[in-house]
């Protein structure tokens, strides 16, 4: 690929864990650990935080990371990523959430790589689980897939329903909040209004979906860990000082 970027979007207002990014791990912000992390895969020709938030934006600076300020009323992460975008030279960007802590070098590689594949405009991270509780789990969001492996659907529910009367052992996917678009694509995402679907299961993918936008899935072995709560966080610590 010519020109692969990296957006990190946060903001201060998370419902569940106010003012996220700046929560600390061994002294360290949250977004300083998976701003640094990012940069040492050595993936990107750039990396830069997008933020509505003063206090995130002065964070970032007095740590020497590349950050802007963007519109405060954006409905979802991948719309902050697309006002900065607009702007810059790029073929593929990539999202990645604030909060992806432990994302290594293997799966983005993998991700950047989907587009090697002319027809591919949208791409995704997907992790397969055995334990059918995390695909009850409404915040662990679950994607079923064609035979070409570009998502059919994403949801909180666990899909496909399984009959207890059937006798097949369905193997079940999380999704994974990494995005990478082509730079149109990225737009087109922008440009549309939120959808039907994207309101009732508040998942900002299914606006592709609805409007006949085809995400590619990629597989990987990474199996994501995003911090939403002050259990998450403290989880966290405790991979982080155990070295995961």
């Amino acid at each position: 690929m010519k020109n692969v970027i990296a957006i990190i979007p946060a903001r201060y207002n998370s419902t569940r864990l106010p003012g996220k990014p700046l929560r600390k791990i061994n002294n360290k912000p949250l977004i300083q650990i998976i701003y640094e992390n990012i940069r040492k895969t050595r993936l990107f020709s750039d990396v830069i935080v997008a933020t509505d938030d003063i206090r995130i934006f002065d964070a970032v600076k007095a740590f020497g990371g590349k950050v802007e300020i963007t519109f405060s009323k954006h409905k979802c992460g991948t719309e902050r990523v697309a006002e900065i975008t607009k702007k810059l030279d790029a073929d593929i960007i990539v999202n990645i959430q604030g909060d992806e802590l432990f994302i290594t070098k293997e799966p983005l590689n993998k991700l950047i790589h989907a587009f090697s594949e002319p027809d591919v405009s949208v791409a995704t991270l997907i992790h397969s689980i055995t334990d059918i509780e995390v695909a009850k789990n409404p915040n662990r969001v679950k994607v079923i897939f064609d035979k070409n492996n570009f998502a059919i659907y994403f949801s909180r529910s666990p899909i496909p329903y399984q009959r207890i009367d059937s006798d097949i052992k369905f193997q079940y996917y999380i999704h994974i909040g990494v995005y990478a678009f082509r730079k149109d694509a990225l737009q087109i995402f922008a440009s549309l209004p939120q959808s039907r679907l994207e309101k009732v299961e508040k998942l900002e993918q299914l606006r592709l979906i609805e409007n006949g936008i085809k995400i590619k899935v990629v597989k990987t072995d990474y199996a994501g860990f995003g911090i939403d709560t002050e259990e998450d966080l403290k989880k966290a610590l405790e991979l982080k000082k155990n070295n995961y």
